[in-house]
Order: C-alpha cells, then sequence, then structure tokens
C-alpha cells in the first residue's frame, strides 16, 4: 500500500443521501422501487406492508430498506406507531380529571353507607374523587347499627361523618333511626328507593322501569323474578348485581334522587 496514493487535497466524497423513513399508514400510495406494482398500504405487519392498486388486486411487499417510491422519491416503510391512549377528561362522576395524581392519604372523616352494593355503587362513580380527595367508604351492614357507628365513631370538627341510607322516606324504620342522631359534625341523608339496585336508571339495564314487587315478596328476588333472571340462591343475586353494576359507566346512568345525596356528602365530609 502506498501512503501517498490518496491525494488529500481532493474534494472529499459525496455523502449518501440518507433515504427516509415513512410510516405505511392506511391509504397512503406507494410503487415497489422495481416499478412493477403502484397500490395504497391495506395493511401492514411487523415485516410485510400490503397494497392494493386501483383494480383491486392486493400483493405483499417486505418492508425492506428503501424498498418503495413515494412521489417518485426513495423511502424505508415502517409499522405505523400504535396511537397513544386518549386521557380521560372527566371522571366517571363528571369532575375534571386530574392526570397523575396521587390518591391523599385518608382523612379522619368518613362516609358511611347500608351495605356493599351502596359502596360498589359509589366506588364505580366516585371512586376517582374519593382517592383524590382522601375519603374511605365502609358499610354499616344495616341502618340498625347506625346510633352504635356514630358512638364509636367520636364525630367532630375535623372527624366528620356522612351516612346514605337507603328507603329514607317519612314514616319509615330507616326515617325514625335516622332521627335519633343529632350531631353537627353527622350528616344523614337518603335516596326513597327500596334498594340501592333502584338508583340505576332502567334504560341503562336495558328495560323501561324496575318492576313493581308486591308487599311480602323479598325484593331483590321479585326482581329477578319479574326479569327472567335466576333468583332462587345467594349466587344468583350476586350475578344480578353484577350484572347491574356493569351497566353503570358514569353518573348519566344514576338517578338525580342518588347522585345528589352522594355529592352532598362528598361535600360534607371534605368541607
Amino acid at each position: 500500500m502506498n501512503r501517498y496514493d490518496h491525494d488529500v487535497l481532493a474534494a472529499p466524497a459525496k455523502k449518501r443521501a440518507d433515504i427516509p423513513v415513512v410510516e405505511a399508514i392506511a391509504d397512503l400510495v406507494v410503487e415497489d422501487v422495481a416499478g412493477e406494482f403502484c397500490g395504497a398500504v391495506v395493511e401492514c405487519e411487523k415485516d410485510v406492508v400490503r397494497l392494493e392498486d386501483r383494480f383491486g388486486k392486493v400483493r405483499a411487499f417486505p418492508l425492506t430498506p428503501g424498498g418503495f417510491l413515494l412521489d417518485g422519491e426513495r423511502v424505508t416503510l415502517v409499522r405505523p406507531k400504535a396511537a397513544a391512549p386518549a386521557l380521560a377528561t372527566r371522571t366517571a362522576s363528571g369532575s375534571v380529571a386530574v392526570a397523575g395524581q396521587r390518591a391523599r392519604v385518608a382523612r379522619a372523616s368518613r362516609i358511611f353507607v347500608e351495605g356493599k352494593h351502596d359502596a360498589e355503587l359509589v366506588e364505580r362513580v366516585w371512586g376517582d374523587d374519593l382517592r383524590i380527595e382522601g375519603v374511605v367508604v365502609e358499610y354499616l351492614e344495616g341502618v340498625d347499627r347506625l346510633p352504635e357507628i356514630v358512638r364509636q365513631f367520636r364525630p367532630g370538627r375535623d372527624r366528620r361523618l356522612g351516612v346514605l341510607v337507603d328507603h329514607l322516606v317519612s314514616g319509615s324504620k330507616e326515617s325514625r333511626i335516622a332521627s335519633n342522631v343529632s350531631s353537627p359534625d353527622v350528616l344523614v341523608v337518603g335516596h326513597p328507593y327500596v334498594d340501592v339496585w333502584q338508583a340505576v336508571r332502567p334504560q341503562a339495564l336495558g328495560i323501561d322501569a324496575w318492576p313493581v314487587i308486591e308487599r311480602g315478596v323479598p325484593w331483590k328476588e321479585g326482581v329477578c323474578a319479574a326479569l327472567g333472571w335466576p333468583h332462587r340462591t345467594a349466587a344468583d343475586l350476586a350475578a344480578a348485581w353484577r350484572t347491574i353494576l356493569s351497566s353503570v359507566d358514569s353518573y348519566a346512568d344514576l338517578e338525580p334522587a342518588f347522585l345528589g345525596r352522594v355529592e352532598e356528602l362528598i361535600d360534607f365530609v371534605t368541607a
């Protein structure tokens, strides 16, 4: 090798132009580099793109570097990137969603509801809001325990107690029990429904109205029977509730009489 063969003053060789990389999005019209087929992208997999010409003929081509022509210019087709999922702008309750917000440390204040189904329905619609506010929802396991719960809770200015009661109407057992609770740091509210199931709008389930059940017939079993659902065992009722709960996507699937009471309790315990 002659160390003097190379002319150091000669002009440098031109750098080969980089071949543009283009995502093979649907309907993008390209031609294979050999000039034998021109068509629109109809499908793109990991290593192969399928083109359809104006006659409807489809051919597959490997995604090789510089293997296609776009507007006469050589390009490298690549599989399109997956679109990032859109961030929700509203929570299920209709509140403005707060992206990246961590759950707040739980407050001393609490919201109590009558049972598990009530708690699950509140969680489904207001869960995001309650975590941001640091509010824990517990259940009474029956309104008969309300006076005992209040005594044990020892409510105060920074330890408020909100209670949601089913079937809180004039003359009911629930209203008599609730009337015995008196404290500026306790708020007992209720909805008029026999069971929290009725707080779900029937239209969300694809029915015109909740069935009317005769006195003396267990309400949940009666509802399931009227709707043609299995209703003889606890497992049947649990399955019915899962169906009802799954029909709720947002506050729009709940009755106003229930919505307003839950919002009132959240405001009370976070004030």
